[in-house]
């Protein structure tokens, strides 16, 4: 298709020869689009954001727009986009700010489904799944192969762990912990046991799913404080790698977690 007629494209952006551009979209300064990225209709990429190669953007997609921080004063920032990431209608994407660390980035391989929202300053890892209207606010960190569920919100400066399964309507107001799934409302979200399914779709070895089951129950389950059960988890000689950053996690939790 090219590039439409209709789109606006500022002269300061930089687009791939063969990046498809739909009917109406508004490019703006200091955009940089790798090849083979698709924007379908309507899609408005505001500006300083760099989209990596094998991306597509459904319609109404707003990208890169303004921090909604009333601490923005124009400040220069950017939004950094990864490779074959989809974003589906109505995405929203914001910049990130000069007390943020200037960035908002997102990944490789990820999914953002319709309504999705990705807040300034938020850090966005590799094989996460957003689901229909998940919010994220600003400063939240996603780890790879998270997924937040549709019409879920994240706090600012929360922790989502690797391989994370927040349920859908959930609130996260303190980490949620990697490999397990989580769910509820702001006074009721709970742990609900290891992501078995999503650890098995992802490839993980079933030692070592049974492992992060065998350490759940010394960390959740044994009826120990935090620490005694840490401790306890320690002594442990796990050959499972994930055992290690699901402790480490908790370890280094600043906000507190959810269990």
């Amino acid at each position: 298709m090219g590039i439409h007629p209709t789109a606006i494209i500022d002269p300061r952006a930089e687009i791939a020869a063969d990046v498809e551009v739909g009917p109406y979209c508004i490019i703006g300064p200091d955009v940089r689009i790798e090849p083979e990225t698709v924007l379908e209709a309507y899609v408005h990429i505001h500006r300083d954001t760099i989209v990596g190669r094998g991306c597509r953007f459904s319609s109404y997609c707003s990208v890169g727009s303004d921090p909604q921080d009333l601490k923005y004063r124009g400040e220069q920032a950017r939004l950094r986009i990864g490779e074959r990431n989809v974003f589906r209608e109505f995405v929203t994407l914001n910049r990130g700010t000069v007390g943020g660390g200037g960035e908002t980035t997102v990944g490789d391989g990820s999914f953002f489904m319709t309504y999705s929202h990705v807040a300034h300053d938020s850090h966005v890892g590799n094989g996460v799944i957003m689901a229909n209207a998940a919010t994220l606010a600003g400063h939240v960190t996603v780890a790879d192969c998270a997924t937040v569920g549709a019409f879920s919100a994240v706090h600012q400066f929360c922790r989502v762990g690797p391989h994370a399964f927040i349920g859908g309507f959930s609130v996260i107001t303190r980490d949620a912990l990697p490999y397990i799934k989580t769910v509820g409302d702001r006074n009721e979200a709970k742990i609900y046991g290891i992501n078995t399914v999503g650890l098995q779709r992802r490839g993980l070895p079933e030692t070592s799913i049974e492992e992060l089951k065998q350490a759940y129950r010394i960390l959740f389950r044994s009826g120990l404080n935090t620490s005694d059960a840490l401790a306890k988890a320690r002594e442990r000689d796990w050959t499972a790698p994930e055992v290690g950053i699901l402790i480490g996690f908790i370890e280094t939790s600043q906000r507190g977690f959810i269990r």
